[in-house]
């Protein structure tokens, strides 16, 4: 399966204290908001996996995903504003 990548990243923090990654597709979007379920369970959270879902089906744009990811990470408190 191809990966659906976005442009510019969407920098997060990881489950390691001080670690960032700079997210480019939607699939490791969604790998991400798989690992965030249990503490950020909000509607941003909830249209950010359904945009994924439909991106990767070929049923949604690309760029609404990665929009819709970067607003559940800062939901989550998982957004990074600049890369390291």
């Amino acid at each position: 399966m191809p990966l659906h990548w976005f442009t510019p990243p969407v920098y997060v923090e990881t489950e390691r204290p001080g670690e960032r990654y700079a997210v480019t597709n939607i699939e490791r979007a969604a790998e991400f908001l798989l690992l965030w379920r249990k503490h950020c369970p909000g509607d941003e959270w909830h249209r950010a996996v359904q945009a994924c879902m439909a991106a990767i089906k070929g049923q949604g744009s690309v760029d609404e995903a990665r929009e819709t990811f970067g607003t559940a990470a800062r939901a989550c408190g998982r957004s990074v504003t600049e890369p390291v």
